[in-house]
C-alpha cells in the first residue's frame, strides 16, 4: 500500500510540473503574439490554456482521491498540500497568460516606442526566469534558491513601474492613450506572475521547513485571491 501511495505522489508531482512547463510555454507564446501582433499566436495562446486547465484538475482529483484513501502525516502531508496549492498559483499563471494574448488582439494600430517593447520583453524574461526558478527549487527541494526569487521579483517590481511611468507620459491621439491602458494591464499581469512564482517559492519553504512564513513583509495577495 506505502509503494502505491509513493508513487501516486510522484505522479502528482510528475503531472504538476508537466504544467509548469505549459505555463513557461504560455508565457513565451503571449509574450511574443504581444510584439509581433501576431492574433493567430494569441488565439494559440488562449486555446492552450484547456491544456493547462487539464493538468490542474488532473492535479486536483488526484489530490482528492489520495486524501479519500490515505492518510499522508508529516512531510507527506506537506507535499500534498505544497502542491495543492502550486497547482493553484500554476493555474492562476496560465490566467494571466490568457489575458497577456487577450489584450494583444485589442491593442489599437499604433507605432509606440521601442521602449515598451524592450520594457515587457525585460518583465517578460524575468517572470519566465522566475518560474523556472520556482519549480526547479521544488523539484531539488531547495530552500536557497527558492529564496532567491524575492531579488528577482523586486526587478520585475521595478520593472513595472517604469513601464507605467513611460506610459502615464503618453499623449496625443485618443488611440495612443487607448493603447496605453492596455500596457498597463499587460504590465499588471505580468508583475502579477513574478508574485505567484513567489507564492510558489513559499510553498517549498513551507514544505521544507514545516512553517508557512512570507518571504518579505510585503504581503503577496496571490495566495489570497479569489
Amino acid at each position: 500500500m506505502r509503494t502505491t501511495f509513493q508513487d501516486e505522489l510522484n505522479l502528482l508531482e510528475t503531472t504538476l510540473h508537466e504544467e509548469g512547463a505549459l505555463v513557461l510555454r504560455a508565457l513565451r507564446g503571449a509574450l511574443n503574439a504581444l510584439e509581433q501582433r501576431d492574433h493567430e499566436l494569441a488565439d494559440e495562446v488562449i486555446a492552450f490554456d484547456d491544456d493547462v486547465d487539464e493538468r490542474y484538475v488532473k492535479v486536483v482529483e488526484g489530490i482528492q482521491s489520495l486524501l479519500a484513501r490515505q492518510t499522508p502525516v508529516a512531510s507527506d502531508l506537506r507535499l500534498v498540500l505544497a502542491m495543492l496549492h502550486i497547482n493553484l498559483h500554476l493555474e492562476r499563471m496560465a490566467d494571466y497568460c490568457v489575458t497577456i494574448a487577450k489584450l494583444s488582439k485589442l491593442v489599437p494600430e499604433v507605432e509606440p516606442s521601442p521602449r515598451f517593447i524592450e520594457g515587457f520583453e525585460d518583465m517578460g524574461a524575468r517572470c519566465e526566469e522566475m518560474t523556472r526558478i520556482a519549480m526547479d527549487a521544488f523539484a531539488d527541494r531547495d530552500l536557497a534558491r527558492a529564496e532567491v526569487l524575492v531579488e528577482l521579483d523586486e526587478l520585475v517590481d521595478r520593472a513595472n513601474r517604469r513601464v507605467v511611468e513611460r506610459i502615464l507620459e503618453l499623449g496625443g491621439a485618443a488611440r495612443m492613450r487607448e493603447y496605453g491602458l492596455r500596457m498597463v494591464l499587460v504590465s499588471r499581469a505580468l508583475e502579477r506572475i513574478g508574485d505567484h512564482a513567489v507564492d510558489i517559492g513559499e510553498q517549498v519553504a513551507y514544505l521544507l521547513t514545516g512553517e508557512f512564513r512570507e518571504f518579505t513583509d510585503a504581503s503577496h495577495p496571490a495566495s489570497r485571491e479569489a
